[in-house]
């Protein structure tokens, strides 16, 4: 009797602990704000893919009252585009566990993009690794959920 209590409790136990790490492709989509919280990028999916705009900035205006523009981008016509609503996020793909590959992240403040991967981690944070050439050569930011 007691061994079919103890299976009987466990049961529960495991379906709940296999929910906490069971991650499906929509599982990033949503807000996040950045790691240093002085923005919120929303994650959402667009012809099979996934990406990232910025919708929200703590800091949405320059020292002369201006919104902010996208003044580091290396093309000079796109110069002028705000960065609320700015795409930074693009062509995330799924490949399983939790993980998206085969994306870019832009860097607004230095005008570059980067190789970039996803992966959640749990706890409702977002580990994001932009990196030049292969992961190994980058840097990984945390993430939060909005």
């Amino acid at each position: 009797m007691k061994i079919i209590m103890k299976r009987l409790l466990l049961v529960p136990l495991l379906l709940i602990a296999a929910s906490a790490f069971t991650q499906d492709a929509s599982s990033v989509t949503g807000r996040w704000y950045t790691e240093n919280k002085e923005s919120v990028v929303k994650i959402y999916k667009k012809n099979g893919k996934y990406y990232g705009k910025l919708v929200w900035l703590e800091e949405p205006r320059d020292e002369d009252g201006n919104l902010k523009r996208d003044d580091n981008n290396p093309v000079k016509s796109k110069r002028n585009q705000k960065l609320a609503g700015l795409e930074i996020l693009k062509d995330f793909e799924y490949s399983g566990n939790g993980k998206w590959k085969g994306g870019t992240i832009y860097d607004p403040d230095n005008g570059k993009t980067y190789k970039a991967q996803i992966e959640l981690n749990g706890d409702g944070k977002l580990d994001l690794r932009g990196y030049i050439g292969v992961p190994a050569f980058g840097r990984t930011t945390v993430w939060k959920r909005y």
